[in-house]
């Protein structure tokens, strides 16, 4: 194929074909394309404005535009790592306090991974918002972002809107719940190779850089485990308690101890509103009265009471809750067995949420709607 002269024209021309997320116009109309594009013979080099360094749709943004220019010139344009990224200028921005207008926030932990934490997590929102309360949800699992499959928004597009001088992301919106996740921002068939610094940063980014509004409840789904990422949760939040998530199994129950202590201790102390117990038992959908115990017996009743914290509930494993999951329509949408345990999951944290406001001093006490 025979190479085209290089122009600026041509360059702009093909950069036209990429559009900003967050304002739908395309990077040359949207005047992000400084006025510096350099030919070198195949070489190509420029720069893309952003608003700010930490707009969430830099690194795409750029690889777009390679894209576009291999695309609608040619691949023997050198253009891979000549991009360079500035921002504008700006008057900096009072703070506010993260989450301003959420009265109730909600972390959902574990102890360890497979526990079905997340099950847990999009299944309380969902049954939340059933019973008519504003919610949001944060998939704060950085490395294993879970909630876009579970809640079927897996080709969901995240845009941006102007809020009080401030551009903010949208969260999507799906069975009445806001919700965000890192797993919109990344290929969801790669791994996410960052180190924890990124992590956390990419995590108060989801948190302060979006347009949650008026919420009753904020929930998180933590990363299963301890780690910096939890540090980075309590550190930028003032989170009303957590739920702990285990399954009745005995090296389920070990790390549900550990995730518990950490969150009593000094350096977090966040209040334990109390323990589910995921997989208390199986029960076939044509024989909702029979149980099956096959991941032990009352693991979470034992533990509950030893630790002293409230028992929220048990969830049986059912076939549909799998299938469900799956489909990306939690099973707290319908009317079975399994759907009416997370309906009374949602009551127990909403009374332990209401028990835990009625302990705090009167001048931070959150009314909440019945």
């Amino acid at each position: 194929m025979e190479q085209q002269r290089l122009y600026p024209n041509l360059i702009l021309d093909a950069l036209r074909n990429v559009r900003y997320p967050g304002t739908g116009k395309n990077i040359v109309e949207g005047e992000m394309v400084e006025d510096d594009i350099r030919i070198d013979g195949n070489r190509v080099s420029f720069s893309l404005i952003f608003d700010r360094p930490t707009d969430p749709f830099i690194k795409s943004i750029v690889k777009a535009a390679e894209s576009a220019i291999a695309t609608y010139i040619g691949p023997w344009v050198d253009i891979k790592g000549n991009i360079a990224v500035k921002t504008r200028v700006q008057a900096p921005q009072p703070a506010e306090k993260p989450l301003a207008k959420v009265k109730n926030i909600i972390g959902v932990s574990s102890g360890k991974g497979g526990v079905g934490k997340s099950t847990v997590a999009s299944n309380l929102a969902v049954a939340l918002a059933r019973e008519g309360y504003k919610v949001g949800l944060l998939d704060a699992d950085i490395f294993g972002p879970s909630m876009p499959k579970m809640l079927g928004l897996e080709d969901a597009e995240l845009y941006m809107h102007r809020v009080d001088g401030r551009e903010l992301i949208i969260p999507a919106e799906r069975y009445g719940v806001k919700v965000l996740s890192i797993g919109f921002l990344v290929d969801k068939n790669a791994p996410v190779l960052w180190r924890g610094g990124m992590a956390s940063n990419a995590l108060k980014q989801l948190i302060t850089d979006a347009d949650w509004g008026e919420l009753d409840y904020f929930l998180i789904d933590m990363p299963p485990g301890t780690s910096d990422i939890h540090l980075t949760l309590v550190q930028t939040l003032a989170i009303t308690g957590v739920v702990i998530v285990s399954t009745p199994q005995q090296v389920a129950l070990a790390d549900a101890r550990k995730g518990i202590a950490m969150f009593m201790g000094d350096k977090v102390n966040v209040p334990i509103l109390g323990l589910v117990e995921n997989m208390a038992w199986f029960t076939p959908e044509r024989h909702p009265d029979e149980r099956y115990y096959i991941f032990g017996r009352e693991g979470g009743v034992e533990l509950a009471k030893e630790l002293g914290v409230k028992l929220l509930g048990q969830i049986p494993v059912t076939e549909s809750i799998c299938d469900h999951g799956d489909s990306g329509e939690p099973i707290a949408t319908g009317d079975t067995l399994a759907a009416h345990a997370f309906i009374h999951l949602a009551h127990e944290v909403v009374d332990a949420v209401n028990q835990r406001n009625s302990d705090l001093p009167p001048t931070t006490k959150v009314e909440l709607k019945h």
